[in-house]
C-alpha cells in the first residue's frame, strides 16, 4: 500500500517546527511503528536526518510510543497504543498526520518525542509508599476484599503514555494522577499515606502547568488502557477530605 505521511519536525524545544510530507509502501501487515522504521532506513540511506519518535516494549506495556496519529492520539482504534497499530487500519492512498502530543507540560524534545517527565516528579511527590525500618512483608499475607483489589488494578493498569493529557482541551492530567492515587487508595498498604499523597500529587500536578479538569470525558475515551472516569470522581473526593483532615 502506497501511502503520504505528514510528520512534524522539530529540531529541539526551542526551534520552530514545521510538517514534512514523505511517501512511503507499506505492508498491511506491519505495526504503525514498524512503518517508520522503513522510512527511517530509508531516509539514512539518503544521508538524511531520521525521525525521532520513542518506542521500547512495543507491545502496549511501556507507553513511550505516544504520537498524535490524524488528530487522535494513538491513533483511530480504541484500547490501543501506536506500537498496537497495524498498517490494515488504513487504505491504499491514504495521507496521515503525525505529530507529537500537545500540551504546555508536554514541551517537544525533537520531532515526536516530548518530555513527559512532569508524570514523573506527580509520582515522585507521593505516588509511592515509604517504609521506614525493616523489610517488605509477603504481599499475599495482606488479604484484600476482591471489589477492592479488582479497583486498584483497574487505576494500576495507567501505562502513563500520555494520551490523556493529549486528548483534553485543557490539557489535564487529571486521569493519570487519579489513577495513580485510588491505586494506592485501594490497598493497605497505601492508606497510611493516603491524605499526605493525594495533597502532595494534586499540587505537583497544578505546579507542573496542567490544565483543570472540565469533564469533557476525552481523556477516558482516547486513554489506551481505558481508564475509568471514576478515578476523578474519587480523587476529588479524597481531596475536599484531605484539606480538612490533619495528619
Amino acid at each position: 500500500m502506497r501511502l503520504t505521511l505528514k510528520i512534524w519536525r522539530q529540531k529541539s524545544t526551542h526551534s520552530e517546527g514545521y510538517f514534512e510530507s514523505y511517501k512511503v509502501e507499506a505492508s498491511e501487515n506491519m505495526s504503525f511503528l514498524e512503518m517508520l522504521d522503513v522510512l527511517n532506513e530509508r531516509l539514512i540511506s539518503e544521508k538524511k536526518e531520521p525521525i525521532a519518535f520513542e518506542h521500547d516494549c512495543r507491545e502496549g506495556i511501556c507507553g513511550t510510543c505516544s504520537m498524535a496519529i490524524n488528530g487522535r492520539p494513538h491513533g483511530p482504534q480504541t484500547g490501543t497504543t501506536v506500537c498496537q497499530l497495524h498498517m490494515r487500519a488504513y487504505k491504499d492512498g491514504e495521507t496521515i498526520v503525525i505529530e507529537p502530543f500537545r500540551a504546555k507540560a508536554f514541551p517537544v524534545i525533537k520531532d515526536l518525542v516530548v518530555d513527559r517527565s512532569s508524570f514523573d516528579r506527580i509520582i515522585q511527590s507521593g505516588g509511592y509508599i515509604s517504609v521506614n525500618t525493616g523489610q517488605a512483608t509477603d504481599g499475599n499475607s495482606t488479604p484484600i476484599e476482591k471489589g477492592q483489589a479488582s479497583e486498584a488494578f483497574d487505576s494500576a493498569t495507567c501505562i502513563g503514555c500520555g494520551a490523556c493529557v493529549a486528548a483534553c482541551p485543557n490539557g489535564s492530567a487529571m486521569l493519570f494522577t487519579s489513577a495513580k492515587i485510588n491505586h494506592l487508595e485501594k490497598m493497605p498498604q497505601g492508606k497510611v499515606e493516603h491524605t499526605r499523597r493525594v495533597v502532595n500529587m494534586i499540587n505537583q500536578m497544578d505546579k507542573e502547568g496542567f490544565g483543570k479538569c472540565s469533564n469533557v470525558g476525552a481523556c477516558h475515551v482516547e486513554c489506551p488502557k481505558e481508564i475509568p472516569l471514576s478515578n476523578i470522581a474519587a480523587m476529588n473526593r479524597y481531596y475536599f477530605s484531605a484539606v480538612f483532615t490533619k495528619e
